[in-house]
């Protein structure tokens, strides 16, 4: 196997192709990348064998074959080479990297392809089409809030389902909630309701855009994501998501309003003394006025005052820190509205006005 191309052009797709190789066993054959070279074309591949990448590139084919190399260290070697045609040729289980024109060269071991695992396949697979900006929107909007509690695997990602033509995207750890319903222009298959697990989410987020299209195929076990020359897939987390529409109150209430940008910056302020296990902040409302503040025993304590439009009930919740910070960072325009009913029971923020997403968090015990 012999190939030349620019370096950029083959850059882009390992860095990307790292993140769908297993890193945990680096003797294992899915740490490595299965580079195939012919008819100048040069055919990427990658998996754990959860997650799996197809890519194709334009290269120089100077002598046609396959093989596979350890991603990381290629990557490595990769980006400290200068922008320059880069030679790479198979020789008795060795890949040779040398720069043209340079006194520069690296070689790698190989492993033969005959051990390398099969890809999942798409090709007899039918796709619908979906705007990459609003994709990822959603995914914004809803990633945070997934568990990381592997006991809770169920919980590991996000759950899509389709409702009368739109897509509704909800992420959960049990203590939070995050929803977002999207009308699209494109019309949408019928399938049965997914979770996606979150790595997924996070390499279509790397891989995208923000612009054009992004083409899914959906089965009972595996999604498919085709971007451009990219064909990304994953497995399907199997289990039963928690019903998410009994934890969306019905009617809350109290209302509060305020502006995002003060709140957040309050926020970082009086975050410098919570406690790192409990996280926890105070949010006093009174009329007019919403008083947010912490206390870490061994050090002091913090306390802000920032005007809102509040008329109700005198208020003390205890939340985590962590929980409102995290949708503010992607909440759209300049305001939001906190509902509730009492300290005891669901917090919902919403941006102001109300788009086609919130965000519920449930209030800590007090101290």
């Amino acid at each position: 196997m012999k190939f030349a191309c620019q370096k950029s052009s083959i850059l882009k797709e390992i860095v990307l192709a790292l993140d769908f190789t297993s890193q945990r066993n680096t003797l294992s054959v899915v740490s490595n990348v299965y580079l195939e070279t012919k008819d100048n074309l040069l055919y990427i591949k990658a998996t754990d064998q959860k997650v799996g990448l197809k890519s194709v590139i334009p290269v120089e084919t100077i002598e046609e074959g396959a093989t596979t190399v350890f991603c990381d260290k290629f990557l490595g070697i990769l980006r400290s080479l200068p922008e320059e045609t880069i030679i790479f040729e198979e020789i008795n289980d060795k890949l040779f990297i040398q720069v043209e024109n340079k006194a520069i060269s690296f070689e790698l071991r190989t492993i033969s392809v005959d051990k390398y695992p099969a890809l999942e396949d798409s090709d007899n697979l039918e796709f619908f089409s979906l705007s990459q900006k609003d994709l990822l929107a959603m995914i914004d909007q809803t990633i945070f809030a997934i568990s990381d509690d592997e006991t809770r695997y169920f919980m590991n990602g996000v759950y899509l389902e389709q409702s009368d033509g739109e897509l509704v995207m909800v992420g959960t750890d049990g203590k939070r909630l995050s929803y977002i319903e999207r009308k699209f222009e494109q019309e949408l298959p019928q399938f049965n309701p997914i979770i996606i697990p979150t790595k997924f989410l996070s390499l279509l987020k790397k891989g995208g855009s923000q612009e054009g299209e992004v083409e899914l195929s959906i089965t009972e076990t595996i999604i498919f994501a085709r971007l451009g020359h990219q064909v990304m897939y994953s497995s399907l987390i199997k289990g039963q998501f928690p019903n998410y529409k009994r934890v969306i109150p019905g009617s809350q209430t109290f209302e509060c309003k305020l502006e995002i940008n003060p709140l957040n910056e309050a926020l970082k302020r009086v975050s410098l003394l919570v406690e790192n296990k409990a996280k926890r902040i105070y949010l006093e409302l009174e009329e007019g006025l919403i008083t947010i503040s912490s206390e870490e025993s061994d050090f002091g304590q913090a306390k802000e005052v920032i005007p809102c439009d509040y008329s109700g009930d005198a208020m003390r919740l205890a939340m985590n820190y962590t929980f409102l910070v995290s949708p503010l960072r992607v909440m759209e325009g300049e305001h939001l509205s906190l509902s509730f009913t009492d300290a005891n029971r669901a917090v919902t923020l919403r941006p102001e006005p109300q788009r086609d997403y919130f965000h519920i968090i449930m209030p800590m015990q007090k101290e």
